[in-house]
């Protein structure tokens, strides 16, 4: 089936209900959304290479639309009806998803999504509810989180939803988390415990970011991945394609900054220093954060000397490092405002494409 002219007739007008332009090749979960939103909606047709001011860029021919598709499908149930081809227009290569309305509700992993406008909404949102006295500030944190959501990219979105399950959970929890008040650290031994791999999670997934968020500058900016840096063979035959490899390669970038080399990290990673979001002052800041993250992963909160490097004066070695739980919002606020920046920045720059 040809939907060349179809397609053809289409471009020009703007997004719809029926309609959406991408400029380049979003993750394969961002195309799922779209395609169960049109799928529960009227049917619809999405367009890559395409950007939203009808600026007709192309597609890059460096990797193939058809796998992220693929990928896409696999992730509805069940699979709607679709239509894929890449087609020339204007001299650009543009890759064309046609998608027919469902007969049933088709979900991308428990979530129902349906074309609203040209904008593609989550029908069954999960309400978010906090303890009526509970400690006040996580509300705020959770509602700027919210505002964060907003033409975000997948990577980004992905860090929103696991830090409102990280406040959902020390609400839930405050008893153990915090029995005094939210400026005193328990004294709880399990919400100690507790508390650092909160701490941890939250900072391993501020790295998990910025893994996320390279895939998808290498994913719709191939060239910005060209580099000297050697891979084995064994490194490419162990993803079965392209963009695996390029998930992997995201990956592998983030071996200094899991070592607490944030100044290294940004200086072997063109794409991120050339945002030139994260200054000196924060790259410190940051560095401290991670170091925290370590002390607790591996030393049980308990300060070494290398901990002392990074907070000289402030502790003694061998004491017991612990957080109170104002602290820890604190720090993650700290980091979800440096994500914001961070996001806005690459998507000006690299043209990623919105989640939302």
């Amino acid at each position: 089936m040809d939907i060349t002219n179809e397609i053809t007739q289409l471009i020009g007008q703007p997004q719809s209900i029926i309609l959406e332009y991408k400029p380049v090749l979003p993750p394969s979960k961002t195309i799922a959304k779209i395609v169960s939103g049109f799928a529960n909606a009227n049917g619809g047709y999405i367009i890559l290479g395409i950007a939203d001011n009808m600026e007709i860029n192309g597609l890059s021919e460096d990797f193939h639309a058809n796998s992220i598709t693929h990928k896409a499908l696999d992730l509805l149930s069940p699979k709607p009806q679709i239509y894929y081809q890449y087609i020339s227009y204007q001299g650009k290569k543009l890759y064309v998803i046609k998608v027919e309305k469902s007969d049933f509700e088709v979900i991308l992993e428990g979530s129902i999504y349906i074309r609203e406008g040209a904008s593609t909404k989550l029908l069954n949102p999960v309400e978010i509810k906090f303890n009526k006295n509970g400690y006040k500030k996580i509300k705020e944190i959770n509602q700027q989180l919210e505002s964060y959501k907003v033409n975000a990219t997948n990577a980004k979105t992905k860090l929103i939803e696991h830090y409102q399950s990280i406040l959902r959970i020390i609400d839930d929890l405050s008893l153990l988390l915090y029995p005094i008040d939210e400026n005193t650290p328990t004294d709880n031994r399990e919400g100690t415990i507790l508390s650092r791999i909160l701490y941890s999670s939250f900072v391993d997934n501020f790295e998990t970011y910025l893994s996320d968020l390279l895939y998808e500058i290498f994913l719709s900016n191939p060239a910005t991945l060209k580099s000297k840096q050697q891979v084995t063979i064994e490194e490419v035959l162990n993803c079965t394609d392209l963009q695996e490899f390029v998930k992997y390669w995201a990956k592998e970038k983030l071996g200094k900054l899991q070592k607490g080399s944030v100044k290294g990290f940004i200086k072997d990673n063109k794409q991120i220093r050339d945002l030139e979001v994260i200054d000196d002052a924060m790259q410190d800041e940051i560095e401290k954060i991670l170091q925290l993250r370590h002390l607790y992963s591996h030393r049980n909160g308990i300060v070494d000397e290398k901990f002392l490097q990074f907070f000289t004066g402030e502790f003694t070695i061998n004491y017991e490092h612990k957080m109170a739980i104002s602290q820890i919002c604190n720090v993650l606020l700290y980091l979800v405002e440096i994500v914001h920046l961070i996001d806005l920045k690459a998507k000006n720059v690299y043209s990623l494409s919105n989640e939302n």
